[in-house]
């Protein structure tokens, strides 16, 4: 499922080709929307801003309507100059909208709507969403305080709850916990409020890090591996060497990985990094 840095990056990519421009033709299919988007009602408006929200893209018109998507986990948006071919199937198009200079194009999302701003803004989920952690001015004690009232869930279920910091998604959270030296299944009760205020400023710091085009990266390092434990169970972990575990966690069940060593359990203690990580990469604050 795409994360917040892939939404930010997408508001990136298409705000210079949409921005300001005049929607000239437009088609949708009702196959991948919850109601069915009236595109010829798209012709002739101006769209004047797009912007992310967590997860969730958001495409603003002149006549006060929106155009808002999840992507989900197969969803996407691509920009194409005019007449040159898609590179995904046109039956997985639910919109399409041309500025007569570019084709702009969302195939295959979990949500895909038009509806007034006055309905977007009360739209109840949107409304509960915490602070987005893509933003540089987010504020973390507010998402601090919508944490404290998980204290009972899992800190791995906690950081996945979009009403508290919007933006993480598996990768992060395996990622940025790792790093933390927490291990997944602790409490969030069980976690100081320094010590949360600091998991959530890096993993701000290391989400904003990914803003930019390129692959996701959250270790840097000259082998180029681009991750320290998400998506490598059952490879050793490049501190301790213990082998990197993968367990579903929460009703979704959602994967997360985490190194037993690093991120032991409450109650037994993490073996101490080595003088050259600490030399390279400093630990959060407060963890570890």
């Amino acid at each position: 499922m795409p994360e917040g840095d892939t939404l930010y990056r997408v508001a990136a990519n298409l705000r210079p080709v949409l921005e300001g421009r005049r929607v000239v033709a437009a088609t949708s299919s009702d196959r991948t929307t919850v109601e069915p988007i009236d595109a010829a009602s798209l012709v002739g408006r101006t769209i004047v801003r797009v912007e992310a929200r967590g997860k969730h893209l958001v495409v603003s018109l002149d006549d006060q309507r929106v155009v808002h998507s999840h992507l989900g986990m197969t969803g996407s948006w691509h920009v194409y100059p005019l007449g040159e071919p898609w590179r995904k199937r046109p039956t997985s198009a639910a919109l399409a909208v041309s500025t007569g200079v570019h084709a702009v194009v969302c195939f295959s999302p979990k949500l895909l709507e038009l509806v007034s701003e006055t309905r977007h803004r009360r739209n109840g989920y949107l409304a509960r969403l915490g602070p987005d952690l893509m933003l540089h001015d987010s504020d973390l004690r507010a998402a601090l305080a919508r944490m404290r009232v998980h204290n009972a869930a899992p800190i791995g279920e906690a950081v996945m709850n979009q009403t508290i910091a919007a933006g993480i998604g598996n990768v992060y959270k395996s990622e940025t916990l790792f790093l933390a030296r927490i291990n997944p299944w602790t409490r969030v009760g069980d976690l100081a409020d320094e010590r949360l205020l600091n998991y959530l400023a890096e993993t701000r710091r290391l989400m904003r890090l990914n803003r930019g085009a390129g692959p996701r990266v959250t270790r840097f390092r000259a082998d180029g591996r681009r991750h320290w434990v998400y998506g490598r169970r059952g490879e050793p972990c490049f501190e301790c060497g213990a082998v990197i575990l993968l367990r579903r966690q929460g009703d979704a069940g959602r994967t997360t990985f985490w190194c037993p060593a690093c991120q032991p359990a409450a109650g037994r203690p993490a073996p101490l990094a080595d003088a050259e990580r600490q030399r390279r990469q400093p630990p959060i604050k407060g963890c570890g």
